[in-house]
């Protein structure tokens, strides 16, 4: 049996001639929030929060500008409000179909979405107040090979096809994450098929992993959590929406009233963690990519399957496990979470969760509760027990986080 000592270093030695390629993309990154910064004049004053309605509130305005530029959209909505990502993509759904005139139809192109989102759906089970149940029509596209099949996706287009959702991450699957390249093709023959459909990413864990963003591939509108990659682990809460003008603006008047849209929200705290976790996230990023390398390196090293491998390309920072039972999951979280700043001595057990059908086993000692940029690994307790690793604020967390669960699992080995 291989020791923790030789484990370590053995999968430094497979990890790290990898690191080198998400260093440039780094610095880029880095480069274009800057600019942004620059551009839109961000000062200290910008960071004071307000009351009540939080009318002129100078600081969520500007928020809502640096995103825009950075990401490359006409208009953004970056809120507080939002109580999680999954929150940010039902709004935006509801808002883009409630609005449409061009058809009713809306069609997840890259399989089965994430789990909460299938209880927004409502295709899976029933759900109060679902899309469903609204009276929208829903089309799923299943994989093929184990990824898009784009020949299915443009031939389920038609007129009354009013949105296209590409989720960007792999979700609780072991398909690919899709690069840009890839949100490039499926938007190009969406549009192709029927210019009016709108593309919508779901952009959760794929921010500042390339060098461009899916709007400037032709995305429409995009939204993510700020407690995953745009935030960088100071945002305290939140999500965004980032887009077409148009379509931004209805996402805002569904997140508050019709005519109210988004000159009202006041944040009384202030905005200075969202504006330096936007500063920060290139590098954060780039921290738990090479997290993600590592443990890649360690599961492999144990004769896990992995996904993806340690060589291949990334462009989502979930690194997925599978292990061999439920008993190895709750061990690999248990031993994860003893490495934790936050609860290391707590004890991970299976549990439900709301917007889940199975049991989830869960590892997150973090700052920001269920910040998934933090380090963190989770699962549903179901064949083929994947655990899907995510976050590392940087990387020597991850690699004591990683060896943390590689100590359980080789403890239990007979």
């Amino acid at each position: 049996m291989i020791s923790l000592d030789k484990l370590k270093q053995e999968a430094m030695q497979l990890a790290a001639p990898a690191f080198s390629k998400f260093e440039d993309t780094a610095v880029y990154n880095t480069e274009k929030v800057l600019r942004a910064f620059k551009d839109c004049q961000v000062s200290a004053y910008h960071f004071t929060g307000t009351t009540g309605y939080g009318y002129d509130d100078i600081g969520r305005e500007k928020l809502d500008e640096v995103f825009a530029h950075v990401f490359r959209g006409e208009k953004a909505l970056v809120r507080p409000q939002f109580v999680s990502g999954t929150h940010a993509l039902a709004t935006t759904l509801k808002a883009l179909l409630g609005s449409g005139k061009e058809g009713h139809t809306f069609i997840y192109a890259v399989g089965q979405p994430y789990d909460t989102m299938q209880s927004v759906i409502g295709e899976t089970h029933p759900v109060r107040h679902s899309l469903k149940e609204y009276g929208f029509h829903y089309k799923e596209i299943p994989l093929i090979n184990n990824t898009y099949d784009l020949p299915a996706i443009v031939e389920a287009v038609d007129t009354d096809t009013r949105v296209v959702v590409i989720q960007r991450s792999r979700g609780y699957s072991t398909r690919n994450p899709l690069s840009i390249e890839d949100i490039r093709k499926i938007v190009s023959a969406v549009k192709a098929k029927n210019p009016k459909t709108i593309c919508f990413v779901d952009n959760c864990y794929g921010e500042f992993t390339e060098k461009e963003e899916p709007l400037e591939v032709g995305a429409d509108i995009m939204a993510g959590s700020l407690i995953k990659n745009a935030g960088a682990g100071m945002a305290p809460t939140g999500a965004y929406v980032v887009g077409r003008a148009d379509l931004v603006d209805d996402v805002a008047y569904e997140l508050t009233a019709p005519g109210l849209g988004d000159h009202l929200g006041s944040y009384t705290p202030g905005y200075r963690l969202f504006f330096q976790g936007l500063f920060m996230a290139p590098h954060v990023v780039l921290q738990a990519l090479k997290g993600a390398v590592y443990t890649a390196a360690v599961g492999t090293l144990l004769g896990y399957e992995v996904f993806p491998q340690v060589d291949e390309d990334r462009y989502d920072l979930i690194q997925a496990i599978n292990l061999h039972s439920g008993e190895e999951m709750q061990w690999f979280c248990q031993g994860m979470q003893a490495y934790s700043p936050v609860d290391a001595h707590v004890v991970p057990v299976p549990g439900d969760m709301p917007g889940y059908e199975d049991q989830i086993i869960m590892a997150g000692g973090t700052f920001v509760q269920g910040s998934s940029i933090e380090l963190s690994a989770d699962g549903p307790i179901r064949p083929p027990y994947t655990i899907f690793m995510q976050g590392g604020l940087v990387f020597e967390h991850s690699l004591l986080g990683i060896l943390g669960a590689a100590k359980e699992l080789l403890a239990h080995r007979k």
